[in-house]
């Protein structure tokens, strides 16, 4: 099973994640200005099912990976760790920029449920991030697959919960963000500083 303090640090660092303005909360943010409460939801279950398509792909391929190399292993874990670092140093530098939400969907456009899925499941940056970040939390003796499962299910589940928060109360988080660059730098930095420290932890502790 999954070591107690490798999930420990998973949580940290996949909630901090989860409530960083991403392009998927901003998507999420902008399907509920333009079609209300009721599409950003939609639109929120639509990018949990295209994460849980990742989830299982990562499974699947990375199980295998894990238990026939433990070289190709340690690279994960070491390219994991530079990945959280890259998106520390990716939050401190968002925290000095403005807030943009991007352009509002337009009327032609799919359902938001299935908008979202496909959104989420084409988008190579998720598969990426589940790539190189699931591994470095698994230990390696005791079923792979199970803890995969279980991680990537978990950081999918915080995504939704903070896109599910956005979504029913858009307006007010919309105008925190964008009226109070303070408090979105300090929770930016926060979120930056901590990731980048998360990562260096992961890269220089040993197996045990």
């Amino acid at each position: 099973m999954i070591e107690p303090h490798k999930f420990y640090l998973f949580l940290v660092a996949a909630f901090l994640l989860s409530i960083s303005p991403g392009p998927g909360m901003l998507y999420v943010l902008a399907r509920t200005f333009h079609g209300g409460r009721a599409e950003g939801l939609a639109s929120s279950m639509g990018t949990t099912v295209g994460g849980l398509l990742h989830v299982l792909a990562a499974t699947l391929g990375l199980s295998a990976i894990i238990m026939r190399s433990a070289l190709v292993y340690g690279i994960l874990k070491y390219v994991g760790a530079a990945y959280l670092v890259f998106l520390g140093c990716k939050a401190l530098w968002a925290s000095r920029r403005p807030l943009e939400l991007g352009p509002a969907p337009t009327a032609d456009q799919s359902h938001p449920f299935r908008q979202g899925v496909l959104t989420e499941a084409l988008n190579p940056k998720t598969a990426v991030f589940f790539f190189t970040f699931l591994p470095q939390f698994v230990n390696p003796a005791d079923h792979v697959a199970w803890q995969l499962l279980v991680l990537g299910c978990t950081s999918v589940t915080l995504n939704c919960l903070s896109d599910v928060t956005v979504a029913c109360f858009a307006a007010p988080l919309a105008r925190s963000l964008a009226a109070n660059p303070r408090l979105r730098r300090t929770q930016q930095g926060f979120c930056g500083v901590t990731l980048i420290s998360l990562g260096g932890f992961v890269a220089v502790s040993g197996e045990k």
